[in-house]
């Protein structure tokens, strides 16, 4: 009681003590997400010209882009693909509004005539376009499934969206031409030519030693033309790539499991408390679900020919007697067993066409409502009538077959060779004559077949394959898992590029990598890198490890370039090969004596070589490649006139001017403006949009959530 009735004397106090600690706990997290803000910020993708694009819908609209790209796809891929057409839409919306462009709703739905007219769903009997069957498909889809009809919904919108662009796009091109005097300087460029000799002394006559290029010289060209090496933010790190493996001790497992599964074995059952007997494959007669249940890869029912076994074991195979096993022998990272099932004479090619019906409850029997029995006696009717008139068979598939992808061709399926289609199918086509015509039953529906040409009959096999493939057991992951650990350790308390070394393992060194990208050369995708890279946190030589999809990563933060111009080390590599040709050129011509063309040459070394007919539009000399600032020299001479040194891409030359061509001028240069304008808006909506884009003010978040 002494205790709480001291608590009442002090609640005024405690209170207080309470309301700072909660004011201080809230404090730090404000400050550690950036100010009172955060919550913006939290929430927020991106701002592109004041607009803000929510996270939760940015995010919705990357999971559907990624649902639609299918499972190879990552994430990253998505989020930067939604990414530009949320900067499209938000950069190109400001110009609508400005500009007041809109598009009404009957607009809309001609485009939605003009893109669903090919469409059967929305066609009538006579094949017509029908608003109509348009009206109930989307009443359909808003009353059984809110999510298809939110699709349709914005494949609505996105149909606006493009019709607004084109409006827009049309405008700017209808502002873009060629006037008449650029109509003739393409004319010109195009048609007048020169004939010259031109002495090429090459920059490889001057040795690379020869030439010191200082980084004073480096950073002074950077900063002479910034705009050329302006930088985003970029990280460097190196890593080392321990990759999963299988032992020699796991190889040989698998191989002896194999050898195992060959021979008939006795096993004890404990429920019937007696010993059973297990027949081998050598001596099992369901060959079939003896593979599936003892191999990676399932049995493959199909016959093949010695042409398709493109294994170095191909000649043993192809040979072996019926009902022998070969193996177990080792191919693309896999022991094997193989049996010879069959041996049969097939032609190894057929050409055949069919009549595809199908009944309601069929895989591709959408909207259709005969039953499976009528669907048996009409195609056993199609059979009938074709059977007696084949000129008949090419209508009855346009009218019947539910084939779309050649149901217009007369139901043509072309050549094709064993294992092409579904076993039912493709075992007609192979075990059946030329000229056959008869009905099939798939879980596709019936088909009426007709088997128009076979080659001549070669022997095929048909082997039954058990694949194990050779993976790395638990323990040789776990000695894999204390090799790297063993290395981290080492690498954090020494030198990772010793340490390497020492370990035997190459150290990968990746430049510039940029916040949003994912791609590491080596190993592929991996965000985490990247994303651990940019970490606040992270330091010029920490070292982490990585899970990757076949193994693991150690890697090392080298450099963090920050945004502006590039450094000096990462310019170099493009720098020094143009300074160091800058200063050959000013070697070179100071030993450049003589006042005509042989007397260069012969001091240079060099040969006098002759160019006829260069124009500007495609400046290529003989011998020495496209030089247009050469070509553009000789045409500003006279004739016979000699140049003075003239520093091109591939040498310094001198050039003499033998003879300028001028073409025939022209009544009218109005085609070649044309053409010219015709160029100009081609890329027009594209140079319109990029400029859009880099007047724009956009606020880049996505680094924080992806």
């Amino acid at each position: 009681m002494a205790v709480l009735n001291k608590i009442r004397q002090r609640s005024v106090f405690l209170i207080i003590i309470i309301a700072l600690a909660l004011f201080s706990f809230v404090l730090a997290d404000v400050i550690r997400n950036g100010g009172m803000v955060s919550q913006k910020s939290q929430n927020t993708i991106a701002t592109i010209n004041g607009e803000d694009i929510d996270r939760v819908d940015f995010a919705r609209q990357v999971e559907a882009y990624q649902r639609n790209l299918g499972p190879n796809a990552t994430s990253a891929q998505a989020v930067n693909a939604v990414w530009d057409m949320n900067v499209r839409e938000l950069v190109l919306e400001d110009q609508f509004e400005e500009l007041g462009i809109r598009v009404e709703e009957a607009h809309v739905k001609e485009l939605l005539r003009e893109q669903l007219k090919g469409n059967p769903s929305f066609s009538n009997e006579a094949g017509m376009f029908d608003e109509n069957r348009l009206r109930e498909y989307v009443a359909t889809l808003k009353s059984t499934s809110p999510e298809a009809y939110q699709q349709w919904v914005d494949f609505e919108n996105s149909v606006a969206k493009a019709a607004r662009e084109n409006v827009y796009f049309n405008l700017v091109r209808a502002g873009v031409t060629a006037t008449l005097l650029e109509g003739e300087q393409a004319y010109r460029h195009a048609n007048d030519n020169v004939d010259m000799n031109f002495v090429q002394i090459p920059y490889t006559s001057i040795p690379d030693s020869e030439v010191e290029v200082s980084k004073s010289e480096i950073e002074a060209y950077i900063k002479k033309h910034p705009k050329q090496f302006e930088t985003d933010a970029s990280r460097d790190i190196q890593f080392v790539h321990f990759p999963e493996s299988a032992s020699l001790e796991d190889e040989t497992e698998v191989k002896n499991e194999l050898s195992a599964l060959m021979e008939s074995r006795v096993e004890y059952n404990p429920v019937s408390e007696s010993n059973d007997s297990i027949a081998g494959f050598s001596g099992v007669e369901n060959v079939e679900d003896f593979v599936n249940e003892n191999s990676d890869v399932n049995y493959t029912d199909v016959f093949v020919f010695r042409d398709q076994l493109a294994s170095e074991h191909a000649e043993e195979l192809f040979n072996l007697p019926q009902g022998e096993v070969y193996g177990p022998y080792k191919e693309d990272g896999a022991w094997k067993l193989s049996k010879m099932v069959e041996v049969a004479q097939l032609p190894d090619s057929v050409k055949a066409k069919h009549i595809l019906v199908t009944y309601l409850g069929s895989p591709v029997g959408t909207g259709v409502t005969r039953t499976k029995e009528e669907a048996k006696a009409l195609a056993d009717s199609i059979s009938g009538v074709v059977k007696s008139d084949i000129e008949q068979f090419t209508s009855l598939a346009a009218e019947f077959s539910a084939d779309p992808s050649n149901k217009d061709t007369g139901g043509d399926l072309g050549w094709a060779s064993p294992g092409t289609f579904v076993p039912a199918f493709d075992d007609f086509l192979f075990s059946q004559n030329e000229g056959t015509i008869d009905v099939v039953e798939t879980d596709f529906g019936f088909h009426v077949i007709h088997i128009e040409e076979q080659t001549a009959p070669e022997k095929a096999v048909k082997l039954a394959t058990i694949v194990r493939d050779i993976e790395p057991s638990e323990k040789s992951l776990n000695n894999l898992f204390a090799e790297v650990t063993k290395f981290e350790i080492a690498a954090r308390e020494g030198d990772f590029d010793k340490v390497a070394d020492e370990s035997g393992k190459e150290v990968r060194p990746v430049k510039e990598i940029k916040v949003l990208e994912e791609n590491i050369p080596g190993i592929g995708a991996q965000r985490a890198i990247v994303q651990w890279a940019f970490e606040e946190e992270s330091e010029v030589g920490d070292i982490r490890r990585f899970d990757v999809s076949d193994g693991y990563v150690v890697a090392q933060l080298t450099a963090k370039n920050e945004e502006g111009l590039k450094s000096v080390e990462s310019a170099s590599a493009t720098v020094l090969p143009i300074l160091r040709k800058e200063k050959k050129a000013e070697i070179i011509k100071s030993k450049i004596t003589g006042d005509n063309l042989q007397a260069i040459a012969q001091g240079q070394g060099q040969q006098v070589q002759t160019a006829n007919a260069v124009n500007l539009n495609s400046p290529i000399l003989p011998g020495a490649g496209s030089e247009p600032l050469v070509v553009g020299t000789a045409f500003g001479l006279d004739k016979g006139e000699v140049s003075e040194p003239v520093a091109g891409f591939n040498g310094v030359y001198v050039v003499e001017l033998i003879q300028k061509n001028e073409a025939t001028a022209m009544d009218s240069y109005r085609p070649y403006a044309g053409r010219e304008t015709a160029n100009r808006r081609i890329s027009a909506p594209t140079e319109v949009y990029e400029a859009l884009k880099s007047a724009a003010e956009i606020e880049d978040n996505r680094a924080r959530f992806y």
